[in-house]
């Protein structure tokens, strides 16, 4: 059980008369320890009563059985510490034990760490900034020729034109004068105007189909009629060809019909896909 601390510091003339009955008790002088022990003084008291009792502070340290049996709980230690038992007297002059810091060995352990990161941190830091200061410019394929496609096209405009002027010749198309009596000996052979109309358009609406930049219901028309105008390019091409090589110097009157129909609906699909192109680009990706 502790022993209550005393509100006022008993004074050294006080202390004298108890360690001297002490020493008759004892037979001899007390230790350091047990005057602490007995008089619940400090060690700075507990020496200054030896020294008035006649005994150095210095030969304090005395290893008697006696003297371990009865303050074995309060002995020193080898490194020269004062005893950890909290004595009831109010001596200020008593040491304070000083608390030990828990967190430097963490703090130590934390700060290599915190500065390898940071070493580590940095150069990336340093890349990050480099990249974004100095972006490399982003690589640009490059175009493919167009030049192979005109070769392509020209042998198919010679076949694709004889054979539509021909097929106009043989369904009715043929020499026109179309300013009588402004320029007489103006000709011209509406035959032309198969080729001309029905295959610029299909490559216009091919074009436009394939672009992917407009209305989506511009793109869906223009794919529409740019198939229908190569499969009727082609089909007009077989019936030439045929009609040809039977010898037929006039086609039939349902092919007459549907080449007549041709310029017209030409003019109709160029107004309708051309009015779908100007229409709200926000349709574009819908």
């Amino acid at each position: 059980m502790t022993a209550v601390k005393s509100a006022y510091p008993v004074p050294i003339d006080d202390l004298i008369p108890q360690a001297r009955q002490l020493v008759v008790d004892l037979g001899e002088l007390p230790s350091r320890n047990r005057l602490m022990s007995e008089l619940r003084i400090g060690a700075k008291k507990a020496n200054t009563v030896l020294e008035l009792l006649g005994k150095p502070a210095a030969t304090d340290d005395e290893t008697g059985p006696v003297r371990l049996h009865l303050v074995a709980g309060t002995e020193p230690d080898s490194s020269g510490q004062e005893p950890s038992q909290q004595f009831p007297e109010g001596d200020e002059e008593q040491p304070s034990p000083e608390p030990e810091p828990t967190e430097s060995g963490s703090a130590r352990s934390v700060e290599p760490e915190r500065s390898s990161a940071h070493a580590e941190a940095g150069p990336v830091e340093s890349e990050q900034v480099d990249k974004i200061a100095s972006p490399e410019p982003p690589t640009v394929a490059r175009p493919v020729p167009r030049w192979p496609v005109l070769l392509l096209a020209l042998p198919a405009f010679v076949a694709i034109w004889s054979g539509w002027v021909g097929l106009g010749g043989l369904t009715g198309f043929g020499i026109v004068h179309p300013l009588p009596g402004i320029w007489s000996g103006f000709e011209l052979n509406t035959a032309i105007t198969l080729p001309i109309g029905v295959e610029t358009y299909a490559a216009y609406a091919l074009r436009v189909w394939l672009s992917g930049r407009v209305p989506q219901r511009a793109r869906r028309f223009a794919r529409i009629s740019a198939l229908g105008s190569l499969g009727l390019g082609a089909l007009g091409q077989v019936a030439y060809h045929l009609m040809t090589a039977a010898g037929m110097t006039s086609a039939p009157w349902w092919i007459t019909t549907l080449v007549a129909c041709l310029p017209v609906a030409v003019l109709g699909m160029g107004a309708a896909l051309t009015h779908l192109l100007h229409t709200d680009p926000t349709e574009v990706n819908r």
